[in-house]
């Protein structure tokens, strides 16, 4: 969604890899960083809203277009979105066993509320709440660790596999050069040898470590290259990954996939059925795997640390990439508008209530238990 609705990931991989996996909340942000985030934020939307899109494309016209839109897809619209915030759900209760989906949906939400809602710190705070949320509900730190571990690395993998699914699928509709088809053939090798590494991860330590050394040596190589003084400590990262998660991934790694497609799959309606009811009564349509293609791709753009939730860059991707297959300038940027409409402001209303309900419900929790008369011995 990322998307973006899943969560980025706290802190960089370097940071990731340079410390073994913990039950443990992250320490306290700095209001420094916020304060730069924030300014950072508003400027890349400044630049790519009023700046680059008046120059690509017309808002008026994009809007007339939005204005326009048939009924139907109107509907269409407002079902995929309903849809789309109901199975965001199911990865997490996919990754964290015996979590009910009335707590999930709450957690879910409200972090991603947060982590998508303020920049810079949103989501070292999300990713305490989670924990604290999650500890509400009755599950531990462990599993708490392991679920939104494995949900993470489930989600980074999706978002890097999906460009490669949608060449293909351009490959098989006709609409991919012989380039893009070559593309396709050295991604599905990638796939095929980063699923290779991750079953011998989970295989044992020994072979965690193996991995996790070697990759170590190679980046370590390359920093040095470049005069980075940071050193990784990858061995210890993936053993400790392996031992809070393995019984998960190994018991639940095809609902993962699954549930993790599904979510992707469901915000990418969203912005197909917004591009085809932008289009709809003109002569010619941007196609599925186009469409697609401009989502997965554009999803990229998340991974730049730059906004919360890829605001901005991803927009930026997105509406070019359209452009690209064909998509009038206005219709892109319409259709784009309208999903990251759908996609963002309705999940953070709703998780700023589900936070409310949640902060009540453990209000209410203590007043029981401050009133509830003493047991006997």
């Amino acid at each position: 969604m990322s998307d973006l609705s899943e969560p980025p990931p706290t802190g960089t991989s370097a940071e990731w890899a340079t410390a073994p996996a913990s039950p443990k909340p992250p320490a306290k942000v700095s209001k420094g960083k916020a304060i730069v985030g924030a300014i950072v934020t508003i400027a890349v939307l400044a630049i790519v809203f009023l700046g680059i899109f008046p120059q690509f494309a017309s808002y008026k016209d994009a809007w007339t277009a939005i204005q326009e839109m048939p009924t139907p897809w109107i509907v269409a619209l407002v079902i995929a979105c309903i849809v789309n915030i109901l199975i965001y759900v199911w990865p997490f209760q996919v990754a964290i066993p015996g979590l009910r989906y009335g707590p999930a949906f709450s957690v879910r939400q409200t972090s991603y509320a947060i982590s998508n809602g303020i920049p810079a710190v949103g989501g070292a705070i999300g990713l305490g709440v989670q924990y604290t949320m999650l500890e509400s509900y009755g599950i531990g730190s462990a599993g708490s660790a392991a679920g939104i571990a494995v949900n993470t690395v489930w989600n980074l993998i999706l978002t890097l596999a999906l460009p490669i699914v949608s060449v293909v699928l351009l490959v098989f509709t006709g609409d991919a050069t012989s380039k893009a088809a070559l593309l396709a053939v050295i991604g599905l090798a990638v796939i095929a040898i980063g699923g290779i590494l991750l079953a011998l991860v989970l295989r044992s330590d020994d072979e965690a470590r193996k991995i996790g050394d070697l990759g170590e040596r190679i980046i370590n190589w390359l920093l040095k290259i470049v005069h980075h003084p940071m050193e990784l400590r990858l061995g210890e990262a993936l053993v400790s990954f392996r031992g809070s998660t393995v019984g998960v991934i190994r018991s639940r790694w095809a609902l993962l996939t699954l549930t993790n497609f599904l979510m992707q799959l469901t915000s990418f309606m969203v912005l197909f059925i917004a591009l085809r009811g932008v289009q709809a009564g003109e002569p010619t349509h941007t196609t599925f795997a186009e469409a697609f293609a401009a989502f997965a791709f554009g999803r990229l753009a998340s991974f730049i640390p730059v906004t919360p939730g890829g605001l901005g860059t991803v927009d930026a991707a997105i509406t070019g990439i359209l452009a690209a297959f064909g998509a009038s300038s206005s219709d892109a940027l319409a259709a784009d508008l309208v999903w990251r409409a759908l996609t963002y402001i309705p999940q953070e209303i709703i998780g700023l209530v589900t936070f409310l309900l949640w902060r009540a419900r453990q209000r209410r929790l203590a007043s029981m238990r401050t009133q509830a008369p003493p047991t006997r011995a």
